[in-house]
């Protein structure tokens, strides 16, 4: 379904329920230069950078352990919003995906700016250059307004946010490297990135 997305400056598909009915460590790299939207006010990002978990598999996903109170919605309906508070200061917006009940998830790490950064400045006045807007993933979430009142957002329907696809494909040979700042299942190569791209949070 193609449509003109509200304070959006191109048309722009939503995707579907069946992109997120799959393995997260096939969603994660075909999430790449897909579009996160900020419905409201039109503040968006290109996906550059994203991290897998895959639930009972990964020690490192929160929800390893099983569901609680914290990870329901990781083990809800997929296309939604997972986003969490972290070191007491941050939020961080992932996407369910997979089969409902599994528990896993793609953590998006960073963005590259294509609309509404006035807005992402406002947001974040303390980055000094637009490339650290959103090139992490407590960077992004307060530059596009997102917090714990988002968790469970449906992408899928994109009321308030919505990840969509302007066309431009992923990257035919994304960078694939292990995890950030884990302590547990470091050495998995869960994280991809599109190459060159100076919007990552690191290489």
């Amino acid at each position: 379904m193609i449509m003109a997305m509200k304070a959006f400056p191109f048309a722009a598909s939503l995707l579907p329920r069946k992109f997120y009915q799959r393995d997260p460590l096939l969603v994660a790299p075909d999430l790449l230069n897909k579009i996160l939207v900020c419905r409201t006010d039109g503040r968006a990002g290109r996906i550059v950078e994203v991290e897998a978990y895959r639930g009972a598999d990964d020690p490192a996903a929160h929800s390893y352990r099983g569901r609680t109170p914290r990870t329901a919605v990781m083990f809800g309906p997929v296309g939604r919003m997972y986003v969490y508070f972290t070191y007491g200061m941050h939020w961080c917006s992932n996407v369910v995906c997979g089969a409902e009940g599994d528990g896993n998830a793609v953590l998006i790490r960073a963005l590259e700016p294509v609309a509404g950064l006035d807005g992402m400045r406002a947001a974040r006045p303390l980055a000094k250059r637009d490339r650290e807007l959103c090139n992490g993933p407590a960077r992004l979430a307060q530059a596009l307004g997102i917090s714990g009142a988002q968790n469970g957002e449906d992408l899928v329907k994109g009321n308030a946010y919505a990840l969509v696809d302007d066309g431009m494909r992923p990257p035919e040979q994304a960078v694939q490297t292990t995890r950030i700042g884990l302590s547990k299942a470091a050495d998995y190569p869960w994280r991809w990135y599109v190459p060159d791209n100076v919007y990552i949070s690191r290489k």
